[in-house]
C-alpha cells in the first residue's frame, strides 16, 4: 500500500512539475501575437462631447496591445496620463525634436524597455521585443480637389492640379519628418527586431491613388505619393494593403466619420496607417474601427473622434531568449 501511495505521489509531482519544464520550450517555439493600433483621438478625445472613457472604450473594443495616439491635447489640457490611468497601461509621451504633432503618445500594456525619439521598445509577454514609432504629420497641402481645410488654416497654399505638383508639395510638407524617422530606424542597433510605424500621415498612399481609382472617379488623378513610397523603399509593409491588396474593393477610409461621403468640403481617404518590418513578422488581420458597420469592422457608438482607427494583428516567430526560472512569471508592465 505504501509503495502505491509513493508511486501516485511521484506521478503527481511529475505532472505538477511537468508544465513548468515544458513551458519554456513551448514558449521558445510558439509565435507571439501582438495587436497594434493607430488612433487620432481628435483634440484630446473629448472634442465631440464624449467623456474620455469613450476613447478608452474604442481602444478596448479593438483589443489593442500597443496604440500610437495622435492629438492628445484637449482644449483643457493634455490627456495622455489620464488615458494611461483609465487603461491601466504604460505610456510614452513623445518629445520628438522634428515633430509636427507634438501632442502624441504611445500607450501599451507591455513593459517599455527603451525610449527613442518618437518611439519605444517594448517587451512582449513571450519575452520578444519590438520597436513602435508614432507619427502625426502636417496636413498641408491636400488641395487637388480645390478644397481648403478650415483647420488648420491653409489660405496661403495654392491649389494643386497635377501629380507632379502633388508630389513636390507632399515632400515639402512631410518629407523631412519621414526621412528623419527612417534615419533613426536605420540606426537602431538590433537590425532584425520587428519595427512598427503607426500614425496619422495626413497623406494618402500611392497604393490607393492609382490609375484605376482615378478612372473610377474615387480620386481626381493618379498620384504616387512620396510618403508611402518612402516607407515601402525602407522595407516597410502597409498592413491594410497586405491583407486587402485591392484598393477598389477595400478602400479602408479612415478620414472621416464626421462627414457624409458626398460632402463637398472634404475628401474621404485613407491617411492613418500601421506599417511593419522585421524578421519573422507576419500580419494576420487588420480592421477599421468606427461608428457604423458600412465602413468599420469594429463599431463603437457614439464614436468620439473625427478619424477612424486602424488596428492590425501580427505574429512574431523569432525565437526569444527566456530563462527557465522566469518562464511562468508575468512580465512587468503587461497590465495583468
Amino acid at each position: 500500500m505504501k509503495k502505491a501511495i509513493l508511486t501516485i505521489t511521484a506521478l503527481g509531482m511529475f505532472f505538477a512539475v511537468g508544465p513548468g519544464i515544458a513551458t519554456p520550450l513551448h514558449a521558445q517555439t510558439e509565435a507571439s501575437r501582438v495587436t497594434v493600433m493607430s488612433y487620432n483621438i481628435y483634440r484630446g478625445g473629448t472634442m465631440r462631447g464624449q467623456p474620455l472613457s469613450q476613447t478608452v472604450k474604442v481602444i478596448q473594443e479593438a483589443m489593442a496591445d500597443v496604440v500610437g495616439v495622435q492629438e492628445t491635447r484637449s482644449p483643457s489640457g493634455v490627456n495622455t496620463e489620464q488615458l494611461a490611468q483609465l487603461l491601466g497601461w504604460n505610456y510614452y509621451e513623445e518629445q520628438r525634436s522634428f515633430a509636427f504633432g507634438k501632442w502624441s503618445c504611445i500607450l501599451t500594456r507591455f513593459e517599455i524597455v527603451d525610449r527613442r525619439d518618437g518611439g519605444i521598445k517594448v517587451k512582449l509577454t513571450s519575452g520578444q521585443e519590438a520597436y513602435v514609432f508614432n507619427l502625426h504629420l502636417p496636413s498641408n497641402p491636400y488641395q487637388l480637389l480645390s478644397i481648403r481645410p478650415t483647420w488648420p488654416p491653409h489660405w496661403d497654399i495654392p491649389f494643386l492640379k497635377t501629380e507632379a505638383e502633388a508630389i513636390v508639395a507632399a515632400r515639402k510638407a512631410r518629407g523631412g519628418e519621414i526621412s528623419e524617422l527612417l534615419r533613426q530606424i536605420c540606426s537602431l542597433p538590433d537590425k532584425e527586431t520587428p519595427v512598427f510605424v503607426v500614425g496619422d500621415f495626413n497623406e494618402p498612399s500611392h497604393l490607393d491613388w492609382t490609375e484605376e481609382a482615378a478612372q473610377s472617379g474615387r480620386h481626381p488623378i493618379k498620384v504616387e505619393y512620396p510618403g508611402s513610397l518612402a516607407m515601402a523603399k525602407a522595407g516597410f509593409t502597409d498592413a491594410w494593403r497586405a491583407i486587402y491588396p485591392d484598393e477598389m474593393k477595400k478602400p479602408g477610409f479612415t478620414w472621416s466619420p464626421m462627414y457624409k461621403p458626398d460632402d463637398p468640403t472634404t475628401h474621404h481617404d485613407r491617411i492613418d496607417f500601421v506599417y511593419f518590418r522585421g524578421k519573422g513578422i507576419e500580419v494576420t488581420d487588420v480592421k477599421i474601427v468606427g461608428k457604423n458597420k458600412e465602413i468599420a469592422d469594429i463599431v463603437v457608438t457614439p464614436y468620439p473622434s473625427d478619424h477612424r482607427a486602424v488596428v492590425a494583428t501580427f505574429t512574431l516567430t523569432s525565437t526569444p531568449t527566456l530563462k527557465k526560472t522566469a518562464a511562468n512569471k508575468p512580465v512587468a508592465g503587461d497590465g495583468e
